[in-house]
């Protein structure tokens, strides 16, 4: 596994979408950026919940209306994702999207190939927000893609902050992450963000992270959107002190990109100051008391 990949990761400013072609137009200018520079795209979580604002009366929608309106639009929504994809001939994430199932739904995250061809992974553990007021379930456990890079895996948000859902892709040969976020205060963007750069120590991998961003008071779902995209590394020889790859404006529609080597990480994973990656515990036992004497 030696071939390099050009990763973009975006920070997506949400936009007043009135018709569905208003998303598709806004979803198409993105990725033609984006495939100018990158052989891979990652989007945010719910960046789709855009269109909701064409499928809802103004002024008379809440959260809920908005998720079973793009739910009933679950499949041209995804159309629209595929055909950008084959469009610009790049590998793209675009964000998640939310699917109905029986009586409930899941929040997906399709990674799409240039023919259009689609691999879901599923959000594992919901927020409280997606459990209380949506109804929204843990879908299949993580998984990871296989690519023309090697194995790839997504921690969808809150995903990222579970140590062992990442840990369990890394074992499985993912090599990078991909984080698509949706977070509406600076406190649930730096949750993603320590745990991005944490699952990237921790595994030795890269993580890259796409948040929603800007203002949106016409919507209930996206009114307020908080973060940057960037992309991790580990914190360790051949690697910048921080970890951090790349780095777009806060609050700001703008691009992460950076070129990445898997052998970087083989190189760092045997000959690093530290081996976090080799040295995971295998079992670790429950915590006993100390007695002091």
């Amino acid at each position: 596994m030696s071939r390099t990949l050009r990763l973009g990761a975006y920070a997506w400013p949400v936009e007043r979408a009135r018709t569905l072609e208003d998303y598709d137009a806004h979803l198409d200018r993105v990725v033609a950026e984006g495939a100018r520079q990158a052989d891979l795209l990652l989007l945010p979580e719910y960046a789709c919940m855009e269109a909701a604002s064409a499928m809802t009366a103004p002024g008379q929608s809440d959260p809920t209306a908005e998720l079973h309106a793009v739910c009933r639009h679950s499949d041209a929504l995804l159309d629209i994702m595929i055909g950008a994809a084959k469009r610009h001939g790049v590998w793209l994430m675009p964000g998640t999207l939310p699917r109905p199932e029986a009586g409930f739904v899941r929040n997906r995250a399709p990674l799409i190939a240039p023919d259009g061809r689609v691999a879901f992974q599923d959000k594992h553990v919901m927020t409280r927000f997606e459990t209380e007021a949506w109804g929204v379930r843990a879908g299949d456990p993580p998984g990871v893609f296989d690519t023309p890079w090697g194995r790839i895996g997504t921690a969808i948000c809150y995903d990222s902050e579970f140590p062992m859902l990442t840990r369990a892709q890394v074992e499985a040969g993912a090599w990078l992450i991909l984080v698509p976020t949706c977070t509406d205060t600076l406190h649930g963007f730096n949750r993603v963000r320590v745990s991005a750069q944490a699952r990237a120590l921790e595994n030795q991998c890269f993580v890259a992270v796409a948040p929603t961003v800007g203002d949106a008071p016409w919507l209930q779902t996206l009114d307020t959107n908080c973060g940057c995209a960037a992309i991790y590394g580990p914190m360790d020889r051949g690697f910048p002190p921080d970890g951090i790859i790349a780095q777009g404006a806060m609050n700001t529609g703008s691009w992460a990109f950076a070129t990445l080597d898997p052998a970087a990480l083989d190189a760092v994973r045997q000959d690093g100051a530290v081996r976090n990656c080799r040295d995971w515990p295998a079992h670790v036992p429950p915590a006993g008391v100390h007695s002091f004497v």
